[in-house]
Order: C-alpha cells, then structure tokens, then sequence
C-alpha cells in the first residue's frame, strides 16, 4: 500500500486548525467535483482523495492515530508483509493492533481493492482505520488495523453526509442526492428590488406546519436558501428567490440602472437634481450643456452583495425633457435665444471624443 500525505492532500499544514481543515476541505471538494468536470479522471481520482483526508483529518481521534502513524510507515508496512498476523511492538503507536493477515485465516494473506468509485476509500484508509462502525470487517474480512471505526455509517453514506451539509452532491451517484438524504423540498419566494434590498421574511407551510423563512439582503432570482432538516421528515426546505420586476430600476447583478428626467434649464446651465435611490434621496449635480443619454456612477448606491461585502453601483442615464405647449411670446423669445446660441448642425459628422460614463457625485 502506498502512504498518504492527507495534508498535503487537503493543502493544509500539520498544525493546521480543525476551522481550517474544514476550510480547505470545502474548497478542494468544489473544485474537483466530477459533476463540473465530467469524464476527468484526474479530477474523480483528486475528489477521491480530498473526501479521504477529510475523512480522517476532520475526526480528531483518527487525526491522532494517524499523526501517531507518522515516521512509523515504513516499519508498519514492513511489518505488515510478513505473515501470521504480527502485532505491533510494545510502546509502539501499533502496540496491540493485528495487521498483516485476517484473523482466523489460517496465515492466509488479505488484500484490499477499491471499486473505482470517486467516494470509495483506498487500501491505505481501510487498512488502519476500518470500514464499518465499530471495528467491522474491511475488504477480505480483516478489521482495520485502528480496529475500524466509522465516521457516521457506510462508506457512501459517510461521504454524502459530510458534502450535503455544504450543498455538494456525492460524486458516487453522479450527483444525484442518495436514499441517506432524500431530496428536499423547494418552495418560491417572490420579492419585489426593495425586500432584496433591505431582506424579508417569508411564511412556507409545510405538512400543515407554517415555517417563518428569513430572506437575506442580496438575493437576486435564482439564489436557494437552504434549512436544514425544516423540509419534514427529515428533508430540508430550499427557497428559490424569483424577483419581481421594477417600475424604475433595472439590475444586473449587484448593480442598478435607472433613467433620470431632466429639465432643458438643467441640461443647458446645469443644477443639482434630486435622485432617489433603494437608500434614500441624494443629489447628482448636473453640469452645464448634458446631453440626453448621458450616464453618472454612483459608487455605492446598487444592491448589497449576497456573498462578500459591499454593494453595487448606480447607473444614472439622464433623458432631457423640453417644454411643450409655447405660446407666441416664448415662442419668439426661443428663436432669439437660438440665434444667439448658434448651433451647429448636429447632423454633420465631426469628430467625436471616447465614449465613457462620466462619475457623478451624490
């Protein structure tokens, strides 16, 4: 049997926190999950062994015997070639523990074979920790040499319990959720931009029980809040978000877009205009001669980000609304003005200067 370094397999170094086994653990099983790359070996065989550092690493009482095995592999392994059963020396991290040949085999040798499947366990694991609760028998009949121990059932089980928790499918059934988790229920929220913004509170009825489900600041359509174990009979309940569209905003993801009307007194001597936003009212000032379609960023002003911190933007596009309905004064009072500002004639091509949103102040 070839040793396994699980540390370097995790990533993580010996003296590593249990927080932070658990951390790399997470990332490593997302990052290699077969179902986001399907048909790589490589990545079945990398998901294989990061379930079985974390099987081992994660459970402090096999983190010991393991870190006990350390410098001793060699020897142990050595040991372990020589038939009759041999036990480890007295004083030894082995001392007591039967390795080598199953009991009562008559000196017949065992050994271990994987099935393939991406959540099975190697020889190595099996070898010195067991299969089954208890210190059940391993492949060939033989308990492990730590006397088995599970870490929460079946090999499979074990494996999809530890990635449900985190919302990862096992690798073993191609993703989907085994007969240990049965699939949740699923429920839909529907919030308007304001409740996505400041958060919510749904009312889910499940099996004739009423659920209060909080809706974190953020979501946007499509996000699943998972409870755990709140699905009855032992299922968990996930809220998919759907948003309502928006009279005024529109988002694309953290950040927000919206028209503003102008007057053509603001457009041509410019002001400060009043501008509401999902926070309150601010004041974009508006320099002399905007044009229609001209866009100001308002740092800070979007959606609060659902995963990390901070918000998104406001994208202000100012639209120039002209007076209607002159009378012959203001009428005659416009073609002065006119002659006096001499326009040139927008329809003529003349260079033009890079195009870019221009940042506004609030």
């Amino acid at each position: 049997m070839e040793y396994r370094d699980y540390y370097e397999a995790l990533g993580v170094p010996r003296t590593a926190s249990q927080a932070e086994i658990k951390k790399a653990f997470r990332k490593a099983a997302r990052e290699h999950h077969p179902d986001k790359k399907p048909g790589d070996k490589a990545a079945e065989k990398r998901f294989k062994d990061v379930n079985e550092a974390n099987a081992v690493l994660s459970d402090p009482e096999k983190r010991k015997k393991y870190d006990q095995l350390g410098a001793n592999w060699e020897a142990f392994s050595r040991a372990g070639a020589g038939a009759g059963g041999a036990r480890g020396a007295a004083g030894s991290p082995f001392s007591g523990f039967t390795y080598g040949t199953a009991p009562g085999s008559g000196g017949i040798r065992y050994e271990f074979r994987t099935s393939g499947d991406p959540g099975a366990f190697s020889d190595f694991f099996e070898t010195f920790f067991g299969q089954a609760a208890g210190g059940a028998a391993g492949p060939g009949g033989a308990a492990g040499a730590f006397g088995g121990g599970s870490f929460g059932g079946s090999r499979a089980t074990s494996i999809d319990d530890l990635l449900a928790g985190m919302g990862v499918a096992s690798a073993g059934n191609g993703g989907r959720t085994t007969a240990s988790r049965p699939a949740p229920v699923e429920a839909t929220a529907e919030l308007d931009l304001e409740e996505a913004f400041h958060g919510a509170t749904r009312l889910v009825e499940i099996e004739g029980k009423r659920l209060q489900v909080t809706i974190p600041r953020g979501v946007d359509t499509g996000s699943r809040i998972r409870l755990t174990g709140k699905g009855g009979g032992g299922r968990d309940l996930v809220v998919v978000a759907k948003m309502k569209p928006h009279r005024v905003f529109t988002r694309k993801g953290a950040d927000l877009e919206r028209e503003l009307p102008i007057s053509l007194e603001e457009a041509l001597l410019g002001g400060e205009v009043p501008v509401a936003t999902l926070k309150g009212r601010v004041l974009l000032k508006i320099p002399a001669g905007t044009q229609t379609g001209r866009a100001f960023r308002l740092a800070g002003q979007g959606m609060p980000k659902l995963k990390g911190e901070g918000t998104g933007d406001l994208l202000v596009k100012v639209r120039v609304v002209l007076p209607t309905g002159l009378d012959d004064e203001a009428i005659a009072a416009a073609r002065r003005f006119l002659e006096l500002a001499d326009q040139p004639d927008p329809r003529e091509p003349r260079p033009t200067a890079a195009a870019g949103a221009t940042t506004g102040t609030s």
